[in-house]
């Protein structure tokens, strides 16, 4: 229900189809480690032909990459692993995890000069949209 949460979901599967990458599943979790898991779980109970997923957050991959190595599959030879965030446990997880990183200082700043312009009376826009990076590591 979070908008940074449709936000990622819609971005992510915009990128997937001008990708020429189809069918994409989406499952839905919470950002813990346990949906994670969970969503693993699911995809290979279905049966589905993975070759990739993309975690809603590093602590949702990491816990793919546990499914999926507990399940025979080597990461990221038959599937690739990314995340989201470019939390610490995104490169103390073996493999390392390709994540996205988000500008997390520039994020406060930013939240800093809306608060401060609201409170002197003005009226800032109401959202900002800071650039994103990949962090290329071994998972994918």
């Amino acid at each position: 229900n979070m908008g940074a949460s449709q936000d990622r979901l819609k971005g992510s599967i915009e990128a997937l189809t001008q990708a020429g990458v189809a069918p994409v599943s989406v499952i839905e979790g919470d950002y813990s480690a346990r949906s994670g898991a969970e969503a693993a779980k699911k995809l290979l109970d279905d049966g589905a032909d993975i070759d990739g997923i993309f975690a809603a957050n590093d602590i949702m991959a990491a816990a793919v990459v546990r499914v999926l190595t507990e399940a025979g599959l080597r990461v990221p030879d038959d599937v690739a692993v990314v995340g989201f965030d470019d939390a610490a446990i995104a490169s103390e997880v073996t493999p390392a995890l390709t994540t996205i990183r988000q500008p997390i200082r520039q994020q406060g700043e930013k939240m800093a000069d809306v608060l401060l312009s609201i409170l002197s009376g003005e009226n800032p826009p109401p959202s900002t949209i800071l650039n994103t990076s990949l962090v290329v590591r071994d998972s994918a």
